[in-house]
C-alpha cells in the first residue's frame, strides 16, 4: 500500500503520482481566501489516490471559521479532532495453490487529524488559527486521541523529532510526544516547520515532518511516500 504524505502547501499544488492514500497536513493556501480554499479542494479533488484526507494548520482561519469536519466528496476527508478509516485488501498466498492469489484480507487503518499548534513570540496575528498559548490547552486536545489509531496527522510536530528551528531550537510538542507513548501509531504525519522536512523512525513509530514549503516559502521538498 502507498501512502504519500505532504504539508504546507502555502498556494502550491503539485501534481502527484497517485497510490492509495493521500495525506495533507494544513497550511493549505498562499492568502487564507475562500476561493483559494476551493482551489485546494480542486486539487485534491483531482489526486489519483483512493482515499484524500487533509487537516488545517495555523494558516488556515477559513476553515477554523466553518468549524466543520468530515467528507468533501470524490474520497476527500477533512479531519479535526475527528477520524477515519481505510479499509483496503491484502493478497494472500493460498498455501495449497502457489499460483493462485485470489485470497485477501481485508484490513482497516484507522486515522486521526488534529490541527492544533502552539503560539509563539511574534506570530503574525492572521496566522493563528488552531493555537494555543499553552501546553496545558494543547493537551486536551491531543487527549481526545483514541489509543488505537495507525496514522496521526497533526499540523505540530511532536518534540524531539523534526521539530529543530533555523536557530536550533527544538519547538514541537512535548504533551503531544507523552501521549504519543499511549497511543504508539505507525505513523506520525505533521508540518508547520518548514526547516525540518523529513522522516525518522523510533520505537516503532514513523515521524514525518513533510512540509512541501522550505523556509523561505519555496516548494522544493516532495512528498513523503510511505509503503505499507
Amino acid at each position: 500500500m502507498i501512502i504519500d504524505c505532504i504539508a504546507d502547501l502555502h498556494g502550491y499544488y503539485p501534481k502527484l503520482d497517485g497510490g492509495d492514500l493521500l495525506i495533507v497536513a494544513g497550511d493549505l493556501t498562499a492568502t487564507d481566501g475562500p476561493k483559494e480554499h476551493l482551489l485546494f479542494i480542486e486539487w485534491l479533488r483531482n489526486q489519483s489516490y483512493q482515499m484524500k484526507i487533509f487537516i488545517a494548520g495555523n494558516h488556515d482561519n477559513a476553515l477554523q471559521d466553518l468549524g466543520l469536519s468530515g467528507t468533501c466528496g470524490d474520497s476527500c476527508y477533512y479531519l479535526c479532532d475527528s477520524g477515519t478509516e481505510f479499509e483496503y485488501t491484502e493478497p494472500v498466498r493460498n498455501l495449497f495453490d502457489s499460483e493462485d492469489n485470489s485470497l485477501v484480507y481485508r484490513k482497516k487503518l484507522k486515522i486521526w487529524g488534529s490541527p492544533w499548534t502552539l503560539t509563539f513570540d511574534g506570530m503574525n496575528p492572521r496566522c493563528k488559527a488552531f493555537t494555543f498559548d499553552t501546553e496545558k490547552e494543547l493537551a486536551e486536545k491531543w487527549a481526545m486521541i483514541p489509543d488505537d489509531i495507525d496514522i496521526l496527522v497533526t499540523h505540530s510536530p511532536p518534540y524531539g523529532w523534526q521539530d529543530t528551528a533555523l536557530d536550533g531550537r527544538r519547538v514541537g510538542s512535548y504533551t503531544l510526544t507523552t501521549h504519543l507513548s499511549r497511543i504508539v501509531p505507525k505513523l506520525h504525519i505533521f508540518g508547520h516547520i518548514h526547516e525540518a522536512y523529513g522522516s525518522d523512525e523510533c520505537s516503532g513509530i514513523r515521524f514525518i515532518n513533510a512540509s512541501h514549503v522550505n523556509e523561505y516559502y519555496q516548494p522544493v521538498n516532495p512528498p513523503i511516500r510511505v509503503t505499507l
